[in-house]
């Protein structure tokens, strides 16, 4: 077949998957250099908690309003906990990922995937009735010119 045969859904299902790839990859490369921006920042005193054994006083729970303004750890996630350090005895913030903020990231992604599906299982339709249309368009031309 031509440039113009049935190929063209394959390739469009191919350039709309590479995109989808390339989009998610770009994402992934923001989330690492964001990570790599944080973790490089001039940081004066280590956390007690990355060098010693610490107690979780508070979950994990969303930020107010005034320690999203406050607390630096805020920033990454919108939630933090309140550690207990065991030797030091000191009482620090550290950010952390809410298992109901995942939930809800999940199914937004499930959610979008489920809507790609369906806009390119009609567009798989459609491209299927113009080739069949094609398709009686050609052999109705060939019965007529016997």
């Amino acid at each position: 077949m031509g440039p113009r045969g049935p190929a063209g859904p394959r390739r469009c299902a191919l350039c709309a998957m590479l995109g989808a790839l390339l989009c998610g990859l770009r994402l992934a490369a923001a989330m690492a250099a964001s990570d790599e921006r944080r973790s490089a920042s001039p940081v004066a005193v280590t956390p007690c908690w990355q060098v010693e054994d610490f107690v979780v006083a508070q979950e994990c729970a969303r930020c107010s309003s005034f320690e999203a303004k406050t607390v630096a750890e805020c920033s990454p996630t919108g939630f933090i906990e309140k550690i207990n350090c065991a030797s030091s005895q000191k009482n620090e913030y550290k950010s952390c990922r809410s298992a109901v903020m995942e939930a809800h990231v999940f199914w937004r992604f499930v959610g979008t995937m489920m809507c790609v599906a369906a806009v390119f299982a009609v567009l798989v339709v459609c491209r299927q009735r113009v080739l069949d249309r094609k398709a009686l368009e050609k052999v109705r031309k060939q019965i007529e010119s016997i």
